[in-house]
């Protein structure tokens, strides 16, 4: 009965660090939130994930695209980026917001972002908006 007992033990064990295991390695963050857009369900994701807008938080994909200025690199590695929008903020009247300040962003003004250049994919961060920034120039 002792043995019976211990097995079960190892087994209760065994598929609980499995389960660990697996919500470690293959979960997703986070979660997904649905959104009405005109009707139609569309994906609202966290700033910060992959193909993601970073002023209105919209899911976008593949192809479609944010509108942005990139300046030329001043020596460093870095490069000042404008970012104005997506499709989806700059067309209709979606809530666009600095991720930075949590600020309401109107049509002219735009966020303040760092371009990292890397051989496999380019890295954005976003250092507030020109509200926050004080860049007093309109897209």
């Amino acid at each position: 009965m002792a043995n019976l007992i211990q097995i079960l033990c190892f087994v209760f064990a065994g598929i609980a660090l499995l389960w660990f295991g697996y919500t470690l390695f293959f979960a997703i963050p986070g979660g997904i939130r649905l959104v009405k857009k005109r009707g139609k369900p569309k994906a609202k994701g966290l700033p910060g994930d992959p193909r993601t807008c970073p002023v209105c938080s919209a899911k976008l994909e593949r192809g479609e695209r944010v509108k942005s200025a990139v300046f030329p690199a001043m020596g460093g590695a870095e490069r000042l980026m404008h970012i104005a929008g997506c499709v989806y903020c700059l067309d209709s009247p979606r809530r666009r917001e600095c991720p930075v300040c949590h600020q309401l962003l109107g049509s002219e003004d735009f966020l303040v972002a760092r371009l990292y250049e890397k051989p496999v994919r380019h890295h954005v961060h976003v250092l507030g908006c020109s509200r926050c920034k004080k860049t007093g120039k309109k897209y």
